[in-house]
């Protein structure tokens, strides 16, 4: 989208950009809750039952993703369907920390 402002003019950019919102913030709410459910259905199915010595590395690596993915999940179900404002990390910076995290940890999963 950085390139619209090379071709477009200063408000034919804006228009523009808005108009690709106006999409994004129809079908990423949804999505991002159907990705939630189904990480609830799959934590379930994988992690497994807990042995004598305790969590595995798999085992507690699954469970910080899974608290990270939940904490996401309820602040976005808040803020687009139940129109409340985070009280803290309102930027959105923050998540997008926490998903760089996801990603991280699903790599050293496997290691």
């Amino acid at each position: 989208m950085s390139k619209m402002g090379q071709s477009l003019t200063p408000d034919e950019a804006q228009k523009a950009r808005e108009a690709i919102m106006k999409h994004v913030r129809k079908v990423v709410p949804p999505a991002l809750i159907v990705t939630v459910l189904s990480g609830i259905y799959m934590f379930t199915q994988v992690f497994g039952e807990i042995g004598e010595e305790g969590l595995t590395r798999f085992q507690t690596l699954l469970g910080i993703k899974a608290f990270l993915g939940l904490w996401l999940g309820i602040r976005g179900f808040n803020q687009v369907y139940l129109k409340i404002d985070p009280f803290v990390f309102k930027s959105h910076r923050f998540p997008f920390i926490l998903v760089i995290i996801i990603i991280a940890l699903s790599q050293f999963m496997h290691l």
